[in-house]
Order: C-alpha cells, then sequence, then structure tokens
C-alpha cells in the first residue's frame, strides 16, 4: 500500500507561498539543508500537484538554471512520475506528467490502495486540505523558514473540522529552518 507524504516549507506565519503565489522565500544557502534536500532526492515516488503548484516547478526544473542549480535534483524532479489535479488544464508539458480533473480525493483514495511508489505532495495547499479532511495523509513533512510573510496561502485553506496530528520527528538546521515531521494523532 503506497504511503501519501506531503512536503512544505511554511512561513513563520504559516503560509506556502506569500500573496502573489511566489515561494521563493523558502530557498537557503544553507549546505546542510540543501544536503537535506538533496537526499530527499533518492528512491522512486509519484509526485503530486495541483495545477498552480505544477505550473510553478514546471517553469523551474526543466531548465539549465534547475541543472545550474543541482543537476542531481534536477533530474530527480524531472525523472519521476507526476500527477496533477486540474479543472483547467488539460496539457502536461513537463517529461513524466499526467494531467487529471478527476476528483483529487477519489484518485489517492484508490492509488493509496494500489502498490507502487508513495505519492508525495508539494505546495498545492487545495489538494492537502481535501487530502487531510479525508484522512488520506501519512505523513506532513512541514519545513518552517524563519521569515513572516504577512499574507499567502496556507496548505489547509478550507478545512472545516481540525486536522490533529503528533510530532514523530523534529530537526533544526543551521540556518534556522525547522522540519518537523507528524503523522495523524
Amino acid at each position: 500500500m503506497r504511503k501519501v507524504i506531503v512536503f512544505n516549507n511554511v512561513s513563520l506565519d504559516g503560509y506556502i507561498c506569500d500573496a502573489g503565489g511566489d515561494m521563493s522565500w523558502a530557498q537557503s544557502p544553507d549546505p546542510e539543508w540543501l544536503a537535506f534536500i538533496k537526499g530527499n532526492a533518492d528512491g522512486k515516488s509519484t509526485l503530486v500537484f495541483g495545477r498552480i503548484t505544477y505550473d510553478l516547478m514546471a517553469s523551474f526544473w526543466p531548465t539549465e538554471a534547475a541543472s545550474a542549480f543541482d543537476a542531481r535534483l534536477a533530474g530527480y524532479m524531472n525523472s519521476q512520475r507526476k500527477l496533477v489535479f486540474s479543472r483547467s488544464r488539460t496539457q502536461a508539458d513537463w517529461e513524466n506528467t499526467t494531467m487529471t480533473a478527476e476528483d483529487p480525493v477519489a484518485t489517492v483514495r484508490r492509488l493509496k490502495a494500489e502498490d507502487g511508489a508513495d505519492l508525495v505532495i508539494f505546495g498545492s495547499g487545495t489538494i492537502v486540505a481535501a487530502l487531510a479532511a479525508a484522512g488520506l495523509i501519512d505523513t506532513y513533512m512541514i519545513a518552517t523558514i524563519p521569515v513572516a510573510l504577512g499574507a499567502g496561502r496556507t496548505m489547509f485553506d478550507g478545512l472545516d473540522a481540525p486536522v490533529r496530528l503528533r510530532l514523530t520527528e523534529s530537526r533544526v538546521f543551521p540556518n534556522g529552518n525547522i522540519l518537523a515531521t507528524y503523522a495523524p494523532a
């Protein structure tokens, strides 16, 4: 059975992107943090995105700038299977991408019951909120970045009821980032 894992950067005030949709504030030159990120680029997974996060990722990872930033990480992002939930977009420009207008909850529930690579969600607040409400997320890896944005989007916008979590692991990085890993309580 597949697991559903969320990996998101959040600001100190709880946003995954600023009011304009930008996530560049989460980039960090810290060697230990970058080594951790690169260490996660091993193995196989299916990357899951909403259309907005997909557009952002697809505008960077297939480029020469991404290869110059980190060729191994760019290779990982480009080679993984990608599933994108979108009601407005039907064509994918990024390799190994499947676009779907299907309901994320029903689709992820079905995929989770199948054998295969874990499903890893980056960004995609609308998707995270829907899957969290349905109890489909197994692990939340939340990196708190020491910056306050003042406005933006959270990954839990639209929840009708609290989602209780329990801390399973934490790690502090020299750059001030704090990675907290949670499981459903």
